[in-house]
């Protein structure tokens, strides 16, 4: 009895298969979104979505039509209200296929760009080399190691230096009393591009409370774009390198020169 009310379902292979693909699209908006403050309205949007299949099913066309002219609109609402993250994955998906060096050999092959590469052991040198010191001695420092990402939005809010990367005017740069200290500092390939500039701060809710505002801006900053991004603590020293928004902590400074291989000359 209870199973003829649905005798109107038929269920083919492809139909089937839309459910699974739609299951999964779900779920990995659920699983980008989970921990941000858009996951209330994506659960909203989906709620009303289900509902509206529920209610087409049992040919209730009075809602029907009233949820379809709602989630109409909603096509726009969602792009106006999600832009942010919608932006931020198109980023992360560009990146994860072409930005790294296999997916840019590619791309270079495809436009009959010559590939190089350029070692830049004493760049990763000095740049340890000041995490370290600064590290012992509590200065706070911010560094952001540009990849393929255009970061000159970032660098226009900080002041210009275009220097050689020394761990002497890297710690002097963040030496307290200076004026440039505040802000993050931006690498690009063997230059010291910019000082004192502004990062975007993460929207996420599921950062660690002990996690200052250095730590945040460069989860922030990774986040929007493919650049790295290394924090010392000022209130304990410690360092942490931070990749596509996960703060990875540094116990020992040959780690941090091996995700600097990884970073520094890759623009």
């Amino acid at each position: 009895m209870f199973l003829g009310a649905f005798e109107f379902i038929q269920m083919s292979f492809a139909d089937i298969l839309d459910i699974i693909l739609l299951g999964l699209i779900i779920f990995l908006a659920f699983r980008w979104l989970k921990g941000s403050s858009a996951i209330s309205i994506f659960l909203a949007i989906v709620s009303l979505y289900l509902i509206r299949v529920l209610v087409s099913a049992f040919n209730m066309r009075l809602i029907e039509a009233i949820l379809s002219m709602i989630l109409d609109v909603g096509v726009i609402a969602f792009i106006v209200i999600f832009q942010p993250e919608i932006r931020k994955l198109l980023t992360r998906l560009g990146n994860r296929y072409m930005g790294t060096s296999k997916g840019r050999d590619i791309l270079d092959k495809l436009l009959g760009r010559k590939t190089s590469h350029t070692e830049y052991g004493e760049e990763i040198n000095n740049i340890t080399e000041a995490c370290r010191r600064m590290s012992e001695e509590k200065t706070g420092a911010l560094i952001v190691i540009s990849r393929s990402s255009p970061l000159d939005d970032i660098i226009s809010t900080g002041d210009k230096i275009d220097a050689s990367i020394h761990r002497r005017l890297i710690m002097n740069l963040f030496f307290k009393n200076s004026p440039l200290h505040d802000g993050a500092l931006v690498i690009s390939g063997d230059r010291i591009v910019a000082a004192r500039c502004t990062l975007p701060i993460t929207e996420r809710t599921d950062v660690p409370a002990n996690f200052g505002m250095r730590h945040k801006a460069a989860i922030g900053i990774t986040e929007e774009t493919d650049a790295d991004a290394i924090v010392v603590s000022e209130e304990t020293g410690k360092i942490s390198f931070v990749r596509s928004g996960i703060v990875t902590p540094i116990t020992n400074i040959n780690e941090l020169k091996l995700m600097l291989n990884s970073s520094v000359g890759q623009h």
